[in-house]
């Protein structure tokens, strides 16, 4: 009777045991599962290590191609017009791909992302961003910066309140001090090779130090345009590009000035990302058979979305080039979502591209557009784009 009754009891409690577990197990297996899959799925990093962020800006390369202007300078009046309407959806704390110089720092500014990669063709660009990453951690707020970058001395009055009018009609003024240039100069060679140890070669810092000339020669006028010994795109409209005083100084369309230098948030923003390494400079052809699609592979691989890309007019090239299509290869290697956008220059004149209302053009107003990246993804897959103009049916107004 002990016995039987024992064995009840054992097969009542086993009962029980396996009536729990299948209760639970799933959701164990569930957890346990989740937590294999984050474990094996890296994460975006917080920041990279100066090893880590030469190691990117090398592995993601690829060699240097050629085009008619330096660059040193946007021509697009118009880009900060399209910033309302990229915070209309969840693109904060995304990744930023870009291309060109300093219209980016811009994006970022209202974007928040979480890491940047910039993709040019040129090493110029390269060395440009590298010139601008010295800058910003060299300097203390935005009227350094300035000082830093024209190599003027500061003139007094100025503080983090000071709008970006205040500050560069405060400089414009002011000329060059040729002393100061030359140990800014110093000062940008050495946090870049000593403190960060980036191997830039001899041919790297002649080539920057020509960089830094051009602002230091043009000052506050330089344009897009306006390079010494050559260089800068001569299509014709020079006269009329914008100088970096009108660059920054412009707004939203509404009044508010929402660039990188347009308050002391905005630039302390991109500040930090510098310190962080995260704002990291590539060598890359858009049609390319590495740039984009490393990039693309290294985010995947970390769970990350590209929030926004900012293309310029890029494509009308790859157009003109046959190539176009290698590009959206390219793009659909990316980790993207419903909101992930494009955003582009939108210009007058032939193939969409030089002579009418931007790039290249007389005065007029460069509109940038922002443009849905599955929608044109499968706008492409369907044969639906056959040249750059196409491309703007499927943007926002």
């Amino acid at each position: 009777m002990h016995a039987t009754t024992s064995s009840l009891l054992r097969r009542a409690t086993l009962r029980g045991a396996l009536a729990f577990s299948a209760l639970v197990a799933p959701m164990y297996l569930m957890a346990q599962a989740s937590a294999v899959q984050a474990a094996a799925l890296q994460t975006l990093p917080a920041r990279l290590t100066d090893q880590e962020f030469w190691a990117f800006t090398l592995g993601m390369s690829e060699p240097e191609g050629s085009f008619a202007s330096e660059n040193l300078l946007s021509n697009e009046r118009g880009y900060q017009v399209v910033i309302p309407g990229l915070l209309s959806a969840p693109r904060t704390g995304k990744v930023y791909l870009g291309v060109g110089p300093e219209q980016n720092f811009t994006y970022i500014a209202a974007l928040h992302p979480s890491m940047v990669v910039i993709i040019d063709i040129r090493r110029g660009n390269l060395l440009g961003h590298l010139l601008y990453k010295a800058l910003f951690e060299l300097s203390a707020d935005r009227a350094e910066f300035v000082s830093r970058l024209f190599s003027k001395p500061r003139p007094s009055g100025l503080d983090t309140g000071s709008t970006a009018n205040a500050i560069t009609d405060a400089y414009y003024m002011i000329f060059g001090d040729s002393a100061l240039y030359s140990r800014n100069r110093r000062d940008v060679v050495d946090l870049l090779t000593k403190k960060h140890g980036y191997a830039l070669s001899e041919s790297d810092l002649e080539r920057m130090t020509w960089i830094y000339d051009q602002f230091y020669f043009n000052g506050l006028d330089l344009t897009y345009t306006s390079t010494r010994g050559g260089g800068g795109f001569r299509g014709g409209g020079g006269g009329s590009m914008p100088s970096y005083k009108e660059i920054v100084t412009r707004d939203d369309g509404t009044g508010l000035n929402r660039g990188f230098l347009g308050n002391e948030a905005n630039w302390r923003f991109i500040k930090e990302l510098q310190a962080k390494n995260l704002i990291v400079p590539v060598v890359g052809n858009f049609a390319g058979d590495r740039a984009i699609r490393s990039v693309g592979a290294w985010l995947t691989a970390r769970g990350a979305i590209v929030g926004a890309f900012y293309a310029s007019n890029v494509e009308q090239y790859l157009f003109q080039d046959g190539i176009a299509g290698n590009y959206y290869a390219n793009v659909a290697e990316l980790p993207i979502d419903s909101t992930s956008v494009i955003i582009r220059s939108q210009s007058g004149g032939r193939g969409g591209g030089f002579g009418g209302g931007g790039f290249g053009g007389r005065g007029g107003l460069a509109v940038n557009r922002i443009c849905a990246i599955p929608v044109l993804l499968a706008a492409h897959r369907d044969g639906r784009i056959g040249g750059y103009g196409d491309i703007f049916s499927y943007c926002e107004p």
